[in-house]
Formats: C-alpha cells, structure tokens, sequence
C-alpha cells in the first residue's frame, strides 16, 4: 500500500512533467508513447516485482490474438484469453498464497489491464468486423478502424497514468489525447464565437487537478479515523447481535458501510487526478460555460450520497467499470444482459463467495427497483410535496439496499455472509421477490434497444 501510494504521488509529479514538457508541440506522437509506456513499466516492476510478470505476458498474449485472430472472433478470442488469465491469478493469489487477506497487489493492475484488452478488441472488431448499420451511435463513434501499432498499444495498455489504479478509457480517446487532439476535439464543439472568443480556448487541468487532491487528502483522512473504527465485522458479532434492535442495526450497517468507501473515494479521486494533471480526460463545456474534466472519472460523491434508486447509485460509483461492462456484456449479450452483466462483474473483481452473493442479490434488488419506478414513481409526480416525500423515502431504502447488497462483498467469506442475512432476516430478498411477483414487469427486449439505438445513430447522420 505503501508502494502503491508513492507511485501515484511519482506518477501525479511525472504527469505534470510529462504535460509540460512532453507536450504534442514539444514531442512527437511517438516520444509521448515510449515515455509513458516506459513509466508505466517502471511502475509495475518498483510495485510489484516480479508480479508483474503476469501483466506483461497477458498484455503480450493478447497483442498476438489481436493481429492473428480472425475478424469475426478477436473479441472473443481476447475475452475468453485475458478473463480466463485473470481468473487463474485471482484462484492462486487468494487460495493458494493468503485467503482472505485484502492487499494491494498485482491483481488490481491486471484487473484494468483486463478491462482495456477487451474493451479495444470490441471497439476493434465492431471498427473492421461490422457495418455501421449494426452498430449503436455509441458504438459507432468508439470504433476503432485498423490494429494498432505495438507501441500505439503497449502505450494504451501500460502507461503510467493508469497502470496502478486506472482507470480504463476509450483507446480512440487516449490516442487522441497523446496526438494532442484530445482537447480540441471536444472544444469544436462548442460556437466560441458566438460566446465572444477570437480563438478556442486553452482549458487548463490544474484547477480540477486541485480539487481532486482536496477530495484525496478529504477521504484519507476519513479512512484513518472511521474505517478502522467502524469495521464491518461488527455487524456480526454475537453480542452487537443479542444488544441491538433490528432498526438500529440496520442504521450501524449504514455508518459501518460509509466509513467503508473513504478508500475507494481516495483511490479513484488520485488516479483520476494523476490522469488530468497530464492533460487528460477533458470531457467537454457545461451548460454554465465551465471546463469539465471529468471523462474519466470514477465516482460522483454527491449523486452515490443523494442517490434515489439503485439505478442512479450504481451509474455513479465505478463509472469506468460500468462503461466498460456496458460495452462488453450489455450491450452484446443476446439475452438476459442485466443478469449476465452482473455475473461478469462478479467474475472480474475475483473468486470470493461474498462477490457472487453481492452481485446475485444486487440483480434481484435492480430487478425489483425497476418494477416499483415504472409502476409507481408517476403517482407521485402530480405536486411538489409528493415529490418530495417519495425522494426522501426512495433515498432511505436505497441507501439501505445498498448497504445489504454490499456487505458480503466486504465479509468475503460464506459464513459471515449467511450470518449476516439471518440477523436481518433476508429482509431485502424477500421484498425483491414479492415485488417482482405482484407488480407487473414491463422489461425493453434487445430488438427495441436496437431499433431506438439505430433510430439515434440515424439522427446524428442526418445532422
């Protein structure tokens, strides 16, 4: 941890060096490639010696699928290749070297290593294997037209922006950001001179880059003083258990997982700062005139703590993880995709029970959550006060859901997990499946998505 830590100071330093001096007008596309792609080696290698074997040779396999597969199977072939890698690694870090004991190792890295090897071989096999008629407008836009280059995907894969902690970006996106089109691109689209300006602007990263360091420096202490205070475990522990009242067990579940996330807030916000600070991830102007730096960002506190349906808080926390998600399972599975989805993602954060418990039941509660909105939610739009009243109350038992559905993710192991569902008595799964029983289900089929998708992507040709 301590490792980890020194190098995304390193690597927020190395960025603002690398911004600066290693600018598209000061070094060629290449130069940019080489030096972020050397750092990001060094990185691994001074983190986790020789560990890190394993992400080069699943990066090098890959790189040989890619130029070697057929058209038709080169996402398949590189999602069967690096989730099965990745599953190998998880089965012999956890039971063979320490189950059970959280570290920060070489399996985070390969996780997002795995994320950029499949998300481009989609992007690259929807570029050179599909029609455009077939693809969705998101789809359309992120294809990716021709293979690149060895170092174009070393680069994209490794470099020292994002080999650490993340997080996953588009490739056409970080090719753009190294070719010093990244900026520009997003500023086109925007009439700078209707707004009074001669020439585009030059939006500087370092004021986002500030109040992410703050958010860091916020969340670190928090993790200092709550998380080791409040550990989850406790929920569990026989005499919290005999003492304390159902309610107010449910309010400590509450506190227990929100003294939880200051490590993920910290993480998140510094590897998304270390990432701006080299002049990436600009995302655009807001409606006030702003400068955004957000496109790859992680997490938005404010909507994951204000959040009214499950919906809206999973949209907001591992941002990256659920685009990546949506574009590799969602948006191609054939049938059940909410299902299969959370299942992938199971799969990918590892091999401990408490993952699949957490992900089956967030199926069921995402399930459940969508029947009440589309039967219930426009009663109560007709007045303010109701409006009101169903936002306050929708917070609270999202909140709480989520609280359920994630402690077993915390726990790990079968027996905290099953202890922990008695003692609350499964309250949660059991009004998941009455609700699915009595209120009618009106799910959208994949054939409907497809033809509201082309219907977009037709609009955006016809403009």
């Amino acid at each position: 941890q301590i490792n980890f830590v020194a190098c995304q100071l390193f690597a927020l330093l190395a960025a603002f060096w690398f911004r600066i001096y290693l600018s598209p007008s000061h070094a060629s596309s290449a130069v940019r490639h080489a030096f972020a792609t050397l750092f990001g080696i060094y990185f691994a290698v001074f983190c986790f010696g020789w560990y890190s074997i394993h992400i080069f040779v699943l990066v090098m396999m890959n790189y040989g699928i890619m130029n070697m597969a057929s058209v038709p199977n080169i996402h398949r072939y590189s999602f069967v290749v690096a989730m099965g890698y990745l599953t190998l690694c998880h089965i012999s870090r956890i039971y063979i070297f320490h189950y059970g004991i959280l570290t920060t190792d070489f399996s985070g890295p390969l996780m997002i290593i795995t994320q950029k090897i499949t998300t481009l071989a989609c992007q690259l096999h929807d570029g050179i294997g599909r029609q455009a008629e077939e693809l969705t407008a998101e789809q359309n836009r992120l294809a990716v037209k021709s293979r690149p280059s060895l170092l174009e995907y070393l680069s994209y894969l490794l470099n020292f922006m994002s080999i650490i902690a993340g997080p996953c970006s588009n490739y056409k996106d970080y090719i753009a950001f190294i070719e010093g089109r990244h900026v520009h691109m997003k500023l086109l689209e925007v009439n700078w001179k209707q707004k009074g300006y001669d020439r585009l602007p030059d939006p500087s990263p370092t004021g986002a880059v500030m109040y992410k360091l703050c958010i860091t420096l916020v969340s670190l202490i928090l993790f200092l003083t709550l998380t080791k205070n409040f550990p989850m475990a406790y929920i569990i522990d026989n005499e919290f258990l005999d003492k304390t009242p159902f309610l107010s067990r449910l309010g400590y579940l509450y506190v227990v997982t929100q003294a939880a996330k200051p490590k993920y807030y910290f993480a998140w916000t510094l590897a998304d700062a270390v990432n701006n600070a080299a002049g990436y991830g600009f995302s655009g102007v807001d409606e006030r005139g702003t400068f955004r730096w957000d496109l790859l960002s992680n997490l938005n506190i404010w909507n994951i703590e204000t959040a009214t349906s499950f919906k809206m808080y999973i949209e907001n926390w591992n941002i990256q993880t659920a685009a990546w998600l949506k574009c590799v399972c969602y948006d191609r599975a054939p049938w059940y995709p909410t299902a299969l989805t959370f299942i992938l993602s199971a799969l990918w954060h590892g091999i401990y029970p408490g993952y699949y418990f957490t992900f089956l039941t967030g199926i069921l509660i995402t399930l459940a959550a969508r029947a009440i909105r589309n039967n219930c939610r426009h009663y109560f739009l007709s007045s303010v006060p109701l409006k009101i009243a169903y936002d306050v109350v929708t917070w609270a038992v999202t909140q709480l859901a989520v609280c359920y559905t994630v402690a077993p993710f915390v726990m790990l192991a079968v027996e905290p997990t099953i202890k922990f569902y008695k003692s609350v008595y499964f309250h949660m799964h059991i009004l998941s499946i009455l609700v699915l029983l009595l209120l009618p289900i009106r799910p959208q089929t994949h054939s409907v998505r497809r033809a509201q998708n082309q219907a977009m992507l037709n609009s955006i040709k016809s403009k």
